[in-house]
């Protein structure tokens, strides 16, 4: 597959073929491994943005710090590219619910 065609969703990479290195942990804060990412891209995931919102990498508490480069890397060795041809993720701050009693509590701001 050359750069050119990688992210034109014609392409097949081919079966999923498991590797020694899968059950490596690469994103910490959501237990995805190695073998998760390869299977991501073998399944069509092409983009830094789909393998995140299929397997939710990055967007644990680290927000991507500590598994962003593996993922990037594991991602263009799959597709045959250079790390720095996939489009750059955006980062977001974690968020969490809060329940409304919080906000109406002259207590809690006090």
């Amino acid at each position: 597959m050359s750069a050119t065609d990688w992210n034109d969703r014609i392409c097949t990479l081919g079966p999923f073929e498991p590797a020694p290195g899968d059950g490596f942990i690469v994103c910490r804060c959501v237990e995805i491994t190695q073998g998760d990412v390869r299977r991501a891209v073998h399944d069509g995931m092409f983009t830094l943005h789909e393998v995140r919102r299929l397997l939710r990498c990055g967007m644990g508490l680290c927000q991507g710090q500590i598994c962003g480069r593996l993922v990037r890397g594991i991602v263009a060795k799959e597709l045959g590219v250079s790390p720095t041809a996939l489009e750059e993720v955006t980062a977001r701050a974690p968020m969490r619910p809060v329940e409304m009693r919080v906000f109406g509590s002259e207590e809690a701001g006090a």
